[in-house]
């Protein structure tokens, strides 16, 4: 019997993708690694997709590009992790809302406006202060806090500018006074294996902004919740971002298909790389 092979896609080499090819290379499987920039294919080229691994990991950051190459990579006949549908709605803030909601999963009140006089009624039935924020991207950009209408007024003055037509769409959301922390949980498979709590002075806690972290407890409400949301949206790897409600307890705030876990594997040693990879050797010998 010859070594499992499988597949990793993806535009940059980062800390996260290299440990995932050595986790895989360490655990004695035949790794593939599809650089997209240097990748073609014609849609639907099942003897293409013969030549390749039968599971291959999204690893892409770009939103467009991972959603594209997943959809294109399932049409060869490949079993792609996540799949291209479930990227497209974990990477949409309104569409993975609506999921998490329809499933019954508590998240912070969610408005959407599609213009400027709407945004301000909108945020006056919410209450302010609000959070307003594209309807995709990470690492917190783009995203604003409004005290008052003055504050909003401001904030959809300049994004009325933006070229994006995604600019036009404000996604407002109640403020949640988190204690000074979130909380990000790593799902793979169905199980949360790693979570940290995330600390920093702004009001945006994101390690990537330069807060803080320290190991959180996974077992549980906290992990079984992240799950339950992962799930919802369809993601087999995510990373779960939730805020504690003092009164309603955890809320999902965002679910992300290309999680990275650098940060929550140094503070809480989980090899998240080798969860990975098993997930992925499991499917492939299916």
């Amino acid at each position: 019997m010859g070594l499992a092979k499988i597949g990793m896609a993806y535009m940059v080499a980062r800390w996260e993708e290299k440990s995932i090819a050595s986790a895989a290379r360490k655990r004695g499987a035949d790794i593939t690694l599809i650089h997209l920039s240097s990748f073609h294919a014609v849609i639907g080229d099942r003897e293409l997709g013969g030549k390749l691994p039968g599971v291959v990991l999204q690893r892409s950051v770009s939103h467009y590009v991972a959603v594209s190459s997943s959809l294109v990579l399932e049409s060869l006949g490949l079993r792609v992790v996540n799949r291209g549908q479930a990227t497209a709605a974990a990477n949409d803030k309104v569409w993975s809302l609506a999921l998490l909601r329809a499933a019954g999963i508590p998240t912070p009140v969610t408005g959407v406006a599609f213009g400027s006089e709407a945004a301000g009624r909108l945020a006056d039935e919410i209450g302010y202060p609000v959070v307003v924020k594209p309807t995709n991207g990470s690492w917190g950009r783009m995203v604003a806090l409004a005290d008052d209408w003055e504050d909003l007024r401001v904030i959809l003055e300049h994004r009325e500018y933006m070229p994006q037509p995604e600019m036009k769409v404000h996604l407002i959301q109640e403020y949640v006074r988190k204690p000074g922390r979130d909380i990000r949980v790593t799902v793979v498979g169905g199980r949360p294996v790693a979570a940290i709590y995330r600390y920093s002075s702004h009001w945006i806690t994101n390690t990537a902004r330069g807060g803080k972290a320290e190991p959180a407890p996974v077992e549980g409400e906290l992990g079984e919740l992240a799950v339950r949301a992962a799930e919802a949206v369809g993601l087999e790897i995510a990373g779960v971002d939730l805020f504690e409600d003092p009164e309603r307890g955890y809320l999902v705030n965002e679910v992300n298909p290309v999680p990275e876990f650098k940060n929550t594997v140094a503070v809480t040693g989980v090899d998240v790389a080798a969860e990975i990879v098993d997930y992925l050797l499991e499917l492939a010998r299916r």
